[in-house]
């Protein structure tokens, strides 16, 4: 006979015996018993209540491989602590041939060891619960008193370890104070997270602060001395900090930051967020604002990678202009007939090609009610049974329930003509270019991208073949010169070539056709 060891050791049962005591045992047991250890297969710390064990996965693997037909384990709790992982890993080593045989329990192969198997599976997975119950119960008693139940100590805090109570840092509780006071004054996070670091001051790991440290900070609510633990709520449970006026006064301006999309936090909204890219690095071009000697605010996109020093380049370029420029573009390049024409052509094949479910659906109609003409045509000749009037009626439900899914499939999804794809895309035609409401319009329905170069734009739109490059030296000619300093020229990728027509048509369904 030839087996394997499984051991595991379970760290959160102190009383269980050491993985190699575990071995020992089961080395002895074969050695009686004149079976052959080929390999021993170990996980350490582990639950067994888990199938993350990458041994015990191993070792289960293994076992098709025919080069054992044991698996020998200290008690059968190594194996499984409940009875379903139990049955169902059991019933995967059996079909390859193995039986799980415990060293400690003498269990035999007849009817009565399958019931003294389960009885002794099934007392494992009660301590195991039983234990969870406990360790729960402990822990809701802990919070009640207020003492800790682990994890991490927030910054402000230090632990009695005596008492195993949260008490105030008197070090690091000022500076708690300080990120509150002065995130509700006003300051945004990153200028505070600059000056902490600047200071050299640390978070409780002692790495350097970060703005995602700082949001975890401002709303932990142990602050204003409410103590958590899962369903228990325990005000001044651990000493406070803060005042509540100034917490929910914090928790106020995160709140309205937090509905505020990004480009909404600004002065004004820019529109090419997400869709203008740099020319040099493909990184996306970002709104940043800036105030000049004269006290007049400027707006400009400006590349990710040469705002954060990533070793892009490239200049800003003021934002009015490149906006209204793709405006322009689009206009002139969309909304001519021939193209509105050929657009609509596209959309309607793409209209054919994604509608799946409705001709599905018309295809069991029109089969579902040829079995029932070939229903009535057998009654006409006669064939008249129960099971006969049982099927007709059957189909007749069946024919009912697929013409409302068909109704309701076609409400859903509605198929839409040239002529009424025409008239909502030339309702573009008749837009004021210098409305920025126009120009939003414009750029969310057709612009799907646009990178910036020194040289050139290249504007890619939400249609198939929908890629046009226009020079700068064209753009100024027509619009002035507000595109000065650019970066050195670089080859228009490939990736460009964009074809996007079912964002578009996404588009004109959501917004127009709703």
């Amino acid at each position: 006979m030839k087996a394997v060891i499984y051991a595991r050791y379970s760290s959160d049962n102190q009383r269980e015996e050491s993985i190699e005591g575990q071995l020992r045992e089961c080395k002895e047991y074969a050695d009686k018993n004149g079976i052959t250890i080929l390999c021993s297969y170990i996980d350490r710390a582990l639950s067994a209540k888990t199938d993350n064990r990458p041994e015990f996965q191993n070792m289960v693997q293994d076992s098709a491989k025919g080069l054992f037909n044991t698996v020998l384990v200290w008690k059968l709790d190594r194996f499984a602590r409940n009875r379903y992982d139990s049955a169902h890993y059991k019933r995967i080593l059996k079909k390859n041939g193995v039986k799980v045989v415990s060293a400690k329990e003498n269990i035999s192969d007849g009817p009565e060891g399958i019931i003294l198997e389960s009885m002794l599976e099934g007392y494992a997975e009660y301590y195991s619960a039983e234990l969870s119950e406990k360790i729960h119960r402990g822990q809701k008693e802990n919070a009640l008193k207020g003492r800790n139940n682990g994890g991490g100590i927030p910054l402000g805090y230090l632990l009695d370890k005596k008492e195993q109570k949260l008490v105030l840092d008197p070090v690091t509780a000022p500076l708690v104070r300080e990120i509150f006071q002065r995130y509700a004054d006003g300051e945004i996070v990153r200028t505070i997270v600059e000056d902490f670091n600047r200071r050299g001051l640390k978070t409780k790991s002692g790495k350097p602060f970060s703005p995602n440290s700082f949001n975890r900070i401002l709303k932990n609510r142990k602050y204003i001395g409410e103590y958590r633990y899962q369903d228990v709520i325990i005000p001044s449970g651990v000493p406070a900090i803060l005042s509540d006026d100034v917490f929910y006064q914090v928790q106020a301006r995160l709140e309205k930051n937090k509905r505020a999309p990004a480009t909404a936090k600004a002065d004004v909204d820019y529109l090419l967020t997400t869709k203008l890219f740099c020319g040099l690095c493909e990184r996306m071009m970002i709104g940043e604002s800036g105030t000049s000697h004269t006290g007049d605010k400027h707006y400009y996109y400006k590349c990710a990678g040469a705002k954060r020093k990533l070793g892009c380049k490239k200049k800003s370029a003021k934002k009015d202009f490149i906006e209204r420029a793709a405006v322009v573009l689009t206009v002139n390049r969309v909304l001519k007939d021939e193209e509105i024409d050929r657009i609509a052509d596209g959309i309607l094949t793409l209209q054919a090609s994604e509608d799946t479910t409705i001709p599905a659906l018309k295809k069991q109609l029109a089969d579902t009610e040829r079995g029932i003409e070939n229903m009535l045509n057998a009654i006409q000749q006669g064939v008249l049974t129960s099971s006969t009037k049982e099927r007709l009626e059957a189909l007749e439900k069946q024919r009912d329930n697929l013409k409302i899914a068909v109704l309701q499939a076609e409400l859903q999804k509605p198929k839409y003509t040239k002529e009424q794809i025409v008239r909502w895309i030339g309702q573009f035609k008749c837009g004021d270019v210098n409305s920025r409401e126009y120009q939003k319009r414009i750029i969310d329905t057709f612009v799907n991208s646009l990178y910036l170069f020194d040289d050139r734009l290249v504007i890619t739109y939400n249609f198939k073949g929908g890629t046009e490059t226009v020079t700068l030296k064209d753009v100024e000619a027509v619009y002035g010169s507000d595109l000065k300093a650019m970066s050195p020229p670089l080859k228009a990728p490939e990736s460009l070539r964009i074809q996007a027509l079912a964002f578009f048509v996404a588009t004109l369904f959501a917004t127009f056709f709703k």
